[in-house]
C-alpha cells in the first residue's frame, strides 16, 4: 500500500519536515554526482555494524575513532537508489507534518533523530557483525509512523492498493494502513533471519524505529493529543465582569 495524503490539517508550517526532505534529496543528488566513489565514501562515513565488533581495530586504524561517533547520524541521510529515497520521502511528506505540528518544531527534530538512532541500535543488536553500511532515513521515518498511529489513529489516508496489475485509490484509516506496514516489516525481518541470503534491507531498523516512536507518543499521548481532542477553553469571569 502506498500512502498519498491524509485528511489531517496542520496548524503551523512544517519547517523541519520540509527541511529534512530537502536535505535528504540534496545529499542524494550529491551521491549521484560522485558516482563510483560513493561505495568507498559510505564505508568511510556510514554506520557499519562490524566496525564496532569484529572489525573495530581495523576501522579505528583506517578511518579514525571519530567515524564511530558520527556514522549513525550520517546513515540517516544517505540512500541507496531513486526508489529508496522516493519511498522514504513520500512517507515523510505524508505523515511528518502533522507529527511536527503536535510535537513542535524543535522537539520534532530531536524526536526524528532519536528514532533514527534507536533504529540503528536495534539493527546493530540483530546484526552485530554485518560488514555492510546501513543507509536510509527509514528508521527515523518509521518512528514518525509510530507516533502518527498513536496521535491520529482515525485519520483517513488516501492509499494506492495494488489489485493484480492495477492500483486502486481508497481512503483507509491510519489504524489499518500503519499496522499493516508494521506487520510486513515483522514478517520481512523474520524472513531475513531464516533466509540463506540477505535482502540487504535493514528490516529491524524499521521495526525498532516504529516501536520507539509509538512508545514515546503513547507515554506522552495526553500531552500531545490531536487538536480536535483537546477540551474547549473555558472562559472565567471575575466579579467585576
Amino acid at each position: 500500500m502506498i500512502p498519498l495524503k491524509d485528511d489531517i490539517s496542520h496548524r503551523s508550517f512544517p519547517y523541519v519536515n520540509i527541511a529534512l526532505i530537502a536535505i535528504n534529496i540534496a545529499i542524494f543528488i550529491f551521491e549521484l554526482v560522485i558516482g563510483d566513489r560513493l561505495s568507498r565514501l559510505l564505508y568511510a562515513n556510514a554506520f557499519v555494524p562490524a566496525d564496532y565488533t569484529v572489525g573495530f581495530t581495523r576501522a579505528v586504524e583506517r578511518y579514525g575513532f571519530l567515524k564511530l561517533v558520527y556514522s549513525p547520524f550520517v546513515s540517516m541521510f544517505v540512500h541507496g537508489s531513486v526508489v529508496h529515497i522516493a519511498g522514504n520521502m513520500l512517507f515523510l511528506f505524508v505523515f511528518g507534518d502533522n507529527v511536527e505540528d503536535r510535537l513542535g518544531h524543535v522537539r520534532y527534530l530531536f524526536f526524528y533523530v532519536l528514532c533514527g538512532l534507536v533504529a540503528t541500535a536495534v539493527h546493530f543488536v540483530v546484526n552485530p557483525a554485518c560488514p555492510l553500511p546501513i543507509v536510509g532515513a527509514s528508521g527515523a521515518i518509521a518512528g514518525v509512523l509510530g507516533a502518527y498511529l498513536v496521535l491520529f489513529p482515525k485519520a483517513r489516508i488516501l492509499t494506492l492498493v495494488p489489485l493484480v496489475i492495477i492500483f486502486w485509490a481508497i481512503r483507509l484509516p491510519a489504524f489499518i494502513v500503519l499496522p499493516f506496514w508494521f506487520i510486513t516489516q515483522l514478517f520481512s525481518g523474520w524472513h531475513s533471519i531464516t533466509a540463506t541470503m540477505s535482502s540487504g534491507v535493514a528490516w529491524f531498523a524499521h521495526i525498532g524505529g516504529f516501536l520507539a516512536g509509538g512508545i514515546y507518543l503513547w507515554f506522552n499521548r495526553r500531552r500531545f493529543r490531536p487538536i480536535e481532542e483537546l477540551p474547549e477553553p473555558v472562559a472565567v469571569f471575575g466579579d467585576n465582569d
